[in-house]
């Protein structure tokens, strides 16, 4: 975790501590004035305790002075935040208030980050891979406001989740499935730290009822369960996060990787020496946009308020598509990135009854206690 840490005011002898030059000359004049006309110590002295007092005061937003905001973010949404959605928004905020802002980020597995602002990390704002760590946050006191209220339910973007093969597929992966075939070495991120990971378990479960749903017209529990046990036999190393997966891949490490389509979109752009194979059937990851109000102080409102709207404003959300998030609001926008691979079956996580439903069900009955303890 890192962030940047105000570096403590300079102390010196003089009785003007933590005043502007301006009020300085202020004081100084009073003084001389004050002395001549032999007022009272105690006036002169109540005087100088006033300016200090207004000194301290936080500055209204667009009356001069820079503002920070620390924002804590599931680890994929590092590039199109530092490049696209912080110039976006301090430009904005330049010209209609004239105050800079400074952004100070962090990024880590979505679980990890909900870890770290639960045990006090100073975060004004978190971007998380699933609802469930928004959930989280608000039942420890974090997040007071429902963000469901906020543009698209509060979700500022979305993604599929698809596999990363070497080039030319020698393995000759065409779906989930494949991956649970004997000799596939493949790396998945670590369900216990990594969002991603959780949206990997569900896609890959999801996948298979789908797919026997459409086949017999009722989706075959136990098919779904035997792939997912096939798949995480062959899983070769779990890294913390959904980048630290995608970097041990690029390094050399395993076949196959599970992951976002947009990493897989951002390695090719890399001339990366991989191809996207896009399974038949796959879920779309959801990630909600919180504010921590319990870390938020008053005199911050007005400008977290107007970044969260600026995240589901046309423009962040292009600026997301051009990153190759998919929009939550505005379908064409999507249809502008040539790049999105084509989905026959696509499923959200409403298909699996939902957070409140998938994760006791899924992650915990299926997954942890069928298939990571067997």
């Amino acid at each position: 975790m890192w962030y940047r840490r105000e570096p403590p005011a300079r102390l010196s002898g003089s009785m003007f501590v933590g005043l502007s030059k301006n009020d300085e000359e202020n004081l100084t004049v009073l003084m001389r004035k004050t002395t001549s006309q032999n007022t009272p110590f105690l006036t002169l002295a109540a005087l100088t305790m006033a300016l200090l007092v207004a000194s301290c005061l936080p500055t209204p937003p667009g009356e001069g002075g820079d503002i920070a905001i620390t924002l804590y973010g599931f680890s994929i949404m590092k590039e199109s935040l530092e490049k696209a959605i912080f110039p976006g928004f301090t430009a904005k905020w330049k010209q209609e208030h004239g105050q800079v802002v400074h952004f100070q980020s962090s990024f880590a597995g979505s679980e990890t980050i909900t870890n770290q602002i639960l045990r006090g990390a100073p975060a004004d704002v978190a971007i998380l891979s699933i609802e469930r760590d928004a959930q989280r946050l608000q039942k420890d006191g974090f997040v007071t406001f429902d963000w469901h209220a906020l543009p698209g339910r509060g979700i500022v973007n979305k993604t599929p989740f698809i596999i990363i093969v070497r080039r030319g597929n020698p393995r000759g992966i065409r779906d989930f499935s494949d991956l649970g075939k004997p000799g596939i070495r493949l790396i998945h991120p670590d369900p216990i730290s990594s969002g991603g990971a959780q949206w990997s378990i569900l896609a890959i479960y999801g996948s298979e009822l789908q797919k026997s749903q459409k086949e017999s017209s009722e989706p075959d529990t136990q098919r779904a369960l035997q792939t997912l046990r096939a798949i995480w036999k062959n899983v070769i190393s779990t890294p913390g996060s959904a980048r630290e997966a995608r970097t041990t891949f690029e390094l050399g490490n395993g076949d196959a990787l599970i992951t976002y389509e947009l990493e897989g979109l951002l390695m090719k752009e890399a001339n990366a020496p991989i191809e996207i194979v896009v399974p038949q059937s796959t879920i779309f990851s959801e990630h909600p946009a919180v504010v921590i109000d319990k870390n938020l102080p008053a005199a911050k409102r007005p400008v977290i308020d107007a970044f969260m709207q600026y995240l589901w404003s046309d423009e962040a959300q292009q600026a997301f598509v051009k990153f190759h998030f998919y929009s939550s609001t505005n379908d064409a926008f999507n249809q502008a990135n040539t790049a999105f691979g084509h989905i026959e079956i696509p499923f959200t996580i409403d298909y699996l009854g939902g957070w409140d439903k998938a994760y006791p069900e899924v992650i915990e009955n299926i997954f942890r206690d069928q298939v990571q303890r067997k």
